[in-house]
């Protein structure tokens, strides 16, 4: 065996990641709680903790090195430990961070967004891409003086009770009273339901295209955004862009521009400071009278090093043409897994933007082929989750998209074996 098959085939162990994680669960709910719970991928398979990241790469706890194909579920765009962007937000502390007022750089950050964003006259800024939808939410309501909020099936949004689905600890019917839903991509569906809910409903809000989990990634059908947009426009229904998770990957204008509609609102995070805790919520001149009656705030809203971060990252984004990057890699990966599944007789469905892509093997409708190969994938040194849509950095270069397919094509091997 070749010393290249010999690391293919070495596969990663988590003992001390299994350790802390048995400690967590005496003092900590859940031990690793929300998204990042190892119950959402293979328990025993995948890392549980983070010791240190530079770049696309990451190392765990045991000292596993996985070029990373979660990115933070999104923030990290730029690279982790980016100079550039690091040594703006270390200028920044040294003058202030979270102090008993704003800073100057909110200012000029919200003027950036404003230049960049078509449809931005202000902006809002925040912690969390939940923090912005469900400000957007209440803004609607306050600028339409209307309770009910049209969103899609399966469409995540946040937290907040309205978006949480019945089930979750704590969710209670009343909590979605004025809440209601629709499929995606079904034009006459949200039609029907404007017309039987006329002069009730104050906002639309959805993600770009279809993004859920445990599932194929769905574009919007020719001609869905603009009669979404033509139908709130006519009944006075604010129309908010969830732009969380395609914050800045597949355009510098927000995905509105990409898509070719205009939003009233739009909710940014994620990509905005390369990992710094910052969101924002940007909307038209005529919201912006019933934003500021909105009381919507936090103790760490106005950081500004997170501001000063974010401003930097804009800058690298555009100047490097990041988005064209991630463009470019994230369609070498998916073409080089679709290559591999048809070289070993497996169907691979990719689908998703370039920048944000996901894939499963085409006959696994329970996606236990898909769980099977991920943790291979991630053993071998490449972290690909199995139910959640992947995100491409810029720092992810032509080398580390090969060596991932030489850890993919390892993975179908062993999968191979096991079905």
């Amino acid at each position: 065996m070749s010393k290249v098959e010999d690391r293919l085939e070495r596969l990663y162990s988590f003992e001390r990641s299994t350790d802390l994680f048995a400690e967590a669960a005496e003092i900590i709910p859940g031990g690793i709680y929300g998204h990042f719970s190892p119950t959402l991928t293979v328990p025993g398979s995948f890392p549980y903790y983070t010791a240190k990241a530079a770049g696309c790469r990451y190392t765990d706890l045991d000292g596993n090195e996985f070029i990373d194909y979660m990115c933070g579920y999104g923030p990290m765009v730029l690279g982790y430990c980016n100079e550039e962007i690091d040594a703006a937000a270390a200028a920044q502390q040294k003058l202030a961070d979270c102090t008993t007022h704003p800073g100057e750089v909110m200012v000029r950050l919200a003027a950036r967004l404003v230049e960049l964003i078509p449809t931005a006259d202000w902006a809002f800024f925040g912690k969390n891409g939940g923090d912005m939808t469900s400000y957007a939410v209440l803004t609607a309501r306050a600028h339409t003086n209307r309770k009910k909020i049209v969103m899609i099936r399966g469409h995540y949004h946040g937290v907040a009770p309205w978006c949480t689905a019945l089930g979750f600890g704590g969710i209670i019917p009343e909590d979605h009273q004025h809440i209601l839903q629709v499929n995606w991509n079904d034009l006459d569906e949200f039609e029907k339901v404007v017309r039987a809910h006329r002069g009730e409903i104050a906002g639309f809000i959805a993600q770009p295209y279809h993004h859920i989990n445990f599932g194929d990634q769905v574009m919007p059908a020719p001609g869905y955004w603009k009669g979404i947009e033509q139908l709130c426009r006519e009944e006075g229904i604010v129309l908010i862009l969830d732009d969380v998770r395609a914050t800045f990957r597949l355009s510098m204008k927000g995905s509105g521009d990409f898509f070719g509609f205009e939003p009233d609102l739009s909710c940014y995070c994620k990509a905005i400071a390369n990992g710094y805790a910052l969101s924002a919520c940007v909307g038209r001149k005529e919201l912006m009278n019933a934003a500021s009656k909105v009381f919507f705030t936090g103790s760490f809203w106005t950081s500004q090093v997170p501001m000063a971060a974010s401003l930097a990252t804009l800058k690298q984004l555009e100047r490097t043409d990041a988005v064209g990057k991630m463009r470019e890699t994230g369609t070498l990966l998916l073409d080089g897994l679709v290559e591999l599944g048809q070289r070993y007789g497996l169907e691979v469905t990719a689908s998703g933007p370039p920048a944000i892509p996901f894939m499963r093997f085409t006959e696994d409708s329970d996606l236990f082929w898909q769980q099977i190969f991920c943790s291979e994938v991630t053993r071998r040194g490449s972290f690909f989750h199995p139910h959640h849509n992947w995100f491409i950095s810029a720092a992810h270069e032509k080398k580390d998209i090969d060596e991932t397919l030489n850890h993919a094509e390892a993975a179908i091997k062993a999968l191979k074996k096991q079905i």
